[in-house]
């Protein structure tokens, strides 16, 4: 397993993914997202894993006039503008490979050990 957690270090649902992986001595990758930001690829395998781009956006974000921008462009332009502005994406966001989930869910992470 190649697990890879992004998220920021002020959030609790990242510290409680991080927590779950330790306890369970599975080896992760934390990625800070205001040091480094997810790559183009990164997202994109996120998003199909999730989805689409609604299941990646967190609706209680700080910057809301970024988020709003987000959600109503058309869907050829709502993608860069979200790997512009990835502040409002939902965390954590935990990769296994193809697989992903956002937010907090040990459930389906069970699956995956």
């Amino acid at each position: 397993m190649n697990i890879q957690i992004f998220g920021t270090k002020k959030s609790f649902d990242t510290k409680k993914a991080q927590r779950y992986f330790k306890e369970r001595r599975i080896k992760v990758q934390f990625i800070d997202l205001r040091e480094k930001e997810m790559s183009k690829g990164e997202l994109q395998s996120v998003m199909h894993a999730v989805g689409g781009i609604d299941a990646l956006l967190d609706p209680k974000a700080k910057d809301q006039d970024a988020l709003a921008l987000v959600q109503h462009l058309a869907e050829s332009q709502c993608f860069d503008k979200l790997l512009e502005n990835q502040q409002v994406l939902a965390e954590p966001i935990v990769r296994n490979g193809r697989a992903a989930t956002v937010g907090y869910a040990p459930d389906v992470w069970k699956t995956w050990e």
